[in-house]
């Protein structure tokens, strides 16, 4: 008979912590609105944008929307005061589609709110839309410029 027998392996399985409470969980479950990342508000942000649009505009299907932090410094027009861009049309090239960029940073900082923030991302998409379509943004979207 064999006297060797396994050591277990948790020697001490956890049910509590040191205070006697059980194990602490997630503070918020993943659905509730807490559990979503600044970054992941703002992409549900352009897509809304971008499926507001593409209901007018069925051509804007073939379109890729993207969200990108910051812009590449090639994409900044001067370091000397001048303006940083918030959004930016990529032309289809070579099997690929024409593409939307939408640079995340810049917007959140000149939004205070929610809703500013909102409003500004529809319309950076609007205004490359429209560059992208040859049209004015107000055709684009007859609520462009509205509060």
């Amino acid at each position: 008979m064999d006297s060797t027998v396994p050591p277990p392996s948790d020697p001490r399985p956890r049910h509590r912590d040191r205070h006697g409470r059980g194990m602490r969980g997630p503070i918020a479950p993943p659905q509730v609105p807490l559990a979503v990342s600044r970054a992941d508000a703002f992409d549900d942000l352009v897509r809304d944008a971008a499926d507001r649009l593409e209901r007018r505009w069925p051509q804007l299907a073939d379109v890729e929307f993207a969200v990108q932090e910051v812009p590449w410094p090639q994409d900044v027009q001067g370091s000397d005061g001048e303006a940083v861009p918030l959004g930016r049309l990529i032309g289809a090239d070579k099997g690929r589609p024409n593409r939307i960029v939408v640079y995340r940073r810049p917007v959140e900082i000149r939004a205070k709110s929610r809703d500013e923030q909102a409003l500004l991302v529809h319309e950076v998409v609007v205004e490359q839309v429209a560059e992208l379509l040859g049209l004015s943004p107000e055709n684009v979207d007859p609520k462009y410029g509205e509060d």
